[in-house]
């Protein structure tokens, strides 16, 4: 098996509110409540879910764009989380992000030549006089001609930017790859040219993706390993197909139920499974398993226990679901209500 990349241990982001006329701390948001993973080389690691359930704020806090309020971040044998700023900027060679909107992600008043440029300058990799062959094989390996890198980003449409944020990503010759919502900004054709570009970056240049998307269609797509996340806790975790053919936590069988099929068979109709109720606010998460509001199999003990991460002996290695009620469930013998 491929080494451990990126170990994530019982990462924590919390947010603080501030009110009062002393503009004190009067509760935090707890955006990322707990979270523990690893990526291995040349794998990628998608994590899903619904808006606000952590997955972007993860993916800033490995990279600490925001600083984690507890926690360990592992990269490469080193601990990220204990690099000084300067060290961090260093570091950041290794690990970049391509960014949701293609839009906001780079900017107006450079041209191409000059965004990847200042990228190549602040990390040093290529020879200031080599540094113009590099910008034409970056644009070259994105699918974007040499000839465009002295045009502004709005002389681009969006899966073209998006090609440039990937480009700058690449200029430093990173190990590990967060795309945050990286395609869901574009349209559906432009989208699978990306993820199809993606895959193909990866084969060529042996890069490790932290995958983060609410589309699960897309995730299907591009993913080794799969990551539920709800309301800041990881609920689910497994290979691809594990959690596609064999979803085990409740939260992720409704997701996985909302894709839509293509001219499905009158008989083959899966069941859609509708939530009840909205996603509970992350200043205030419900005790117990915090998807207990909204669950239908939820009792009194999902109210009081917090469900753990474990496994099943009928279940594929390395898939895990926290859930009180995994087997009762999958036996079709758990309806009980409280």
């Amino acid at each position: 098996m491929a080494k451990e990349l990126l170990k994530v241990t019982d990462l924590k982001q919390y947010f603080p509110i501030k009110g009062g006329m002393l503009g004190r701390t009067i509760n935090h948001v707890k955006a990322v409540d707990g979270v523990s993973f690893t990526v291995h080389e040349g794998e990628t690691v998608s994590i899903v879910g619904e808006s606000g359930c952590g997955k972007s704020t993860t993916g800033r806090a490995i990279l600490r764009l925001d600083e984690p309020t507890s926690g360990e971040v592992e990269f490469d044998g080193e601990d990220l989380l204990s690099l000084s700023k300067r060290e961090m900027r260093k570091k950041r060679k290794d690990l970049q992000i391509i960014f949701q909107d293609p839009y906001a992600s780079i900017n107006p008043r450079q041209t191409v030549r000059q965004i990847l440029e200042e990228a190549l300058t602040i990390q040093n990799v290529v020879p200031k006089e080599e540094r113009s062959k590099k910008i034409a094989e970056l644009m070259d390996v994105v699918g974007l001609g040499a000839h465009q890198a002295d045009r502004f980003p709005h002389e681009f449409s969006g899966g073209q930017r998006q090609r440039i944020g990937i480009a700058r990503a690449l200029s430093v010759d990173p190990k590990l790859i967060i795309a945050d919502e990286a395609v869901s900004a574009l349209d559906v054709s432009i989208q699978a040219q990306v993820i199809n570009l993606l895959k193909k970056l990866q084969r060529e240049f042996n890069l490790t993706y932290l995958f983060i998307s609410h589309d699960l269609g897309v995730v299907r797509h591009i993913s080794d390993r799969v990551i539920v996340m709800y309301l800041g806790k990881i609920v689910e975790i497994g290979d691809k197909t594990s959690i596609f053919e064999n979803p085990q936590h409740p939260y992720t069988k409704a997701l996985l139920s909302a894709i839509p099929v293509p001219d499905p068979e009158p008989e083959a109709k899966k069941e859609r499974i509708i939530l009840q109720g909205d996603v509970p606010s992350p200043i205030d998460p419900p005790s117990g398993c915090r998807f207990h509001t909204r669950c239908p199999f939820a009792t009194e003990k999902c109210k009081l226990v917090e469900p753990t991460l474990r496994s099943e002996d009928y279940m594929k290695e390395g898939h895990s679901a926290a859930c009180h009620y995994i087997e009762e469930i999958e036996a079709g013998t758990h309806t009980a209500k409280y």
